[in-house]
């Protein structure tokens, strides 16, 4: 790996970009011995290996039960019932049909047309939630408005109850958190595993009343399909949890590392302010600069060829997005923060069979809130420094204090 490299350290958490482009620098993908694994970091070699259908999240396509049994506790992902049924085996960590058929039945509710029916209800949501932050003049980003709102949008899609959404939060953090392989301790097996069980009591629930009164939501489309025999129970259970998880924190994150980047750049805030009609292409430029979800893994499924070298099967592979999105043989001037970059075909969202399928809502969510917030504010300025998560599994701010100056 590289020199002095600690993913856990506040100081790669508050500015990983430079362990990123030492990554990027060296030749060839790099083997870190506490991952068991090579990672890439340049753009293309992370894109070919995500969107290579050989490339498998599970070991369990691939090998025998006794060996997946190996790998999970290696992993410490052993003697946890609820992870290991609902988590483990969700529709992120299946590969070829039984992931395919999975993405089929909740695709639908995740197309962009389908996605602008939500559209105006996001705008209420959001002009409320302003509402009550602008008079405190300073306030939190994250814990006063951004770690508000993900999970009520994607609770609306699901239809879980609006007073939950906090309390699902951080279900989803402790749930999430575990996956990060730099801090994988024991007691935060226990919270993951804890709140794993709280979400299979709470859509227990949720299904049980949906089956008794279905509504126009996605947990009564997926008891649906599930009646027609397209689902197990448990597959049900942890499709509907998988996407809370997904549509809560990492589009927590996303917002607070937008706003940190308008902050470090006050020129494309005062330009996005001028030319409102370029928020959908800052907002993705946002992704791009900061990736919330920095790094995932692949297995090699079979012998194969990828990045110029031959693997054996079963070799890992870490994909580093987040160093692929600054990659200068891909990206004119990837340091700079550039709110209409075009083209800007970055892979925060990932590529492949497991290309993010909630990206059209995350979009629309991020695109409501500063559409809002730049329309309401006369400026935005940083009121103390920002906390910032550590790890691989997550980048953005814990904190960040902004003081709001009201339009007009």
């Amino acid at each position: 790996m590289i020199a002095g490299f600690d993913a856990a350290s506040p100081g790669f958490g508050r500015d990983p970009w430079p362990a990123y482009a030492a990554m990027r620098a060296q030749p060839g993908l790099i083997f870190w011995p506490e991952f068991d694994g090579h990672v890439a970091a340049r753009f293309h070699d992370v894109r070919a290996i995500a969107a290579d259908r050989r490339m498998v999240r599970n070991p369990a396509a691939f090998a025998g039960e006794q060996e997946c049994r190996r790998l999970q506790i290696a992993e410490n992902f052993h003697d946890m019932p609820f992870h290991e049924r609902f988590v483990q085996r969700s529709m992120l960590d299946l590969d070829g049909p039984d992931h395919d058929r999975l993405r089929r039945a909740v695709f639908p509710f995740f197309t962009r047309t389908r996605l602008e029916s939500l559209r105006g209800w996001t705008d209420d949501l959001v002009s409320a939630a302003l509402d009550r932050v602008l008079p405190q003049g300073r306030i939190d980003v994250v814990a006063d408005l951004a770690g508000q709102l993900p999970a009520q949008v994607i609770g609306r899609l699901i239809g879980t109850d609006p007073a939950l959404a906090r309390q699902m939060t951080d279900w989803s953090e402790d749930v999430v958190s575990y996956f990060d392989v730099t801090n994988r301790t024991d007691s935060r097996k226990a919270k993951a595993e804890d709140a794993t069980r709280r979400f299979h009591d709470l859509l227990q629930d949720l299904c049980a009343a949906r089956r008794a009164e279905p509504q126009p939501d996605l947990t009564s489309a997926l008891i649906a399909a599930s009646d027609q025999g397209l689902l197990s129970r448990d597959e049900l259970i942890s499709t509907i949890m998988q996407l809370l998880h997904a549509g809560h924190g990492s589009t927590v994150d996303a917002m607070g590392n937008g706003m940190d980047a308008l902050l470090r750049h006050p020129d494309q805030m005062a330009r996005l302010r001028d030319d409102p009609g370029l928020i959908p292409q800052a907002v993705q430029e946002m992704f791009r600069f900061a990736a919330p979800l920095p790094f995932f893994h692949r297995y090699a499924s079979e012998d194969l060829t990828v990045c110029g070298q031959d693997w054996p099967q079963g070799t890992r592979f870490g994909l580093l997005y987040a160093a692929a999105n600054r990659d200068p043989a891909a990206f004119n001037e990837p340091d700079r923060f550039d709110i209409g970059r075009k083209p800007n075909l970055h892979l925060a969202f990932g590529a492949g069979p497991h290309v993010c399928l909630g990206n059209n809502l995350a979009r629309l969510t991020m695109e409501t809130l500063f559409t809002q917030l730049l329309a309401r504010t006369a400026d935005i300025v940083a009121a103390g420094p920002a906390v910032w998560k550590t790890g691989l599994q997550a980048h953005g701010p814990l904190s960040l204090p902004v003081r709001l100056i009201p339009a007009g």
